[in-house]
């Protein structure tokens, strides 16, 4: 049987490697690594060209993490503490969020990708999330992720995926949603009250969660959307 085709979204960045400085097209290979012993094909896909014409040959589709988006996307002023804001990523991402969801593909974000879910549905961000919950326990320091629990909404789809009520999960976020999309509900939350995972109501299988499931060995969620995209 053929694996299912998990296209990934990627960063543009500034990167050095062997011999060699130059912007690269690049994703940790965790991400990569979850998605084939799930059992999937993984695909990278650059923000370049139009990725949302390729969404009728994926079988699954994955938004990684990355930067903030760009806060002019849903109304807002730029915070002092946004960063890392590239906007043809937004563009691409924006747009093959939109034609995936429209052909119902299983969709998982992963904390940006989350966001730009959100955001792509109408809902706001808050841009640096220590003002609102006033810790920096959601991403401690550079290159740092922080330790925390979250809790799991019974009866949710994320909830059954992991089979229990709450999960100890790796975060690295200063932003998170604000105001929620509608069509989102929420079904995940930290002690603070941060929205950590959401589900697309009325579709086969949306859902993203803010934290990093691809950095410590967590795979079910990724067992989740291939078991989900197998054709």
């Amino acid at each position: 049987m053929s694996r299912p085709v998990i296209g990934i979204t990627c960063y543009v960045e500034p990167a050095r490697f062997t011999v060699w400085e130059t912007t690269t097209a690049l994703l940790p290979y965790d991400y990569v690594d979850h998605v084939a012993r799930a059992g999937g094909q993984p695909v990278i896909l650059p923000p370049a060209g139009d990725p949302s014409a390729l969404t009728g040959r994926l079988d699954g589709l994955i938004l990684a993490g990355g930067g903030d988006v760009g806060p002019e996307r849903y109304g807002q002023e730029p915070h002092e503490r946004t960063g890392y804001v590239r906007p043809f990523r937004d563009d691409a991402e924006l747009g093959l969020v939109g034609a995936a969801l429209e052909r119902g593909l299983p969709f998982l974000g992963i904390c940006r990708g989350m966001q730009v879910l959100n955001v792509s549905l109408g809902g706001t961000l808050h841009q640096h999330l220590p003002d609102v919950v006033g810790h920096p326990g959601h991403a401690p320091a550079p290159g740092h992720y922080g330790r925390m629990p979250v809790w799991l909404a019974p009866g949710s789809r994320t909830s059954k995926i992991f089979g229990t009520e709450t999960v100890d999960v790796a975060h690295y976020h200063h932003q998170a949603l604000d105001r929620l999309a509608g069509g989102l509900t929420v079904t995940a939350h930290a002690e603070d009250g941060t929205i950590e995972a959401v589900e697309l109501d009325d579709h086969p299988f949306a859902l993203a969660v803010q934290w990093h499931p691809e950095t410590d060995g967590e795979s079910a969620l990724f067992e989740a959307l291939v078991r989900h995209a197998t054709p």
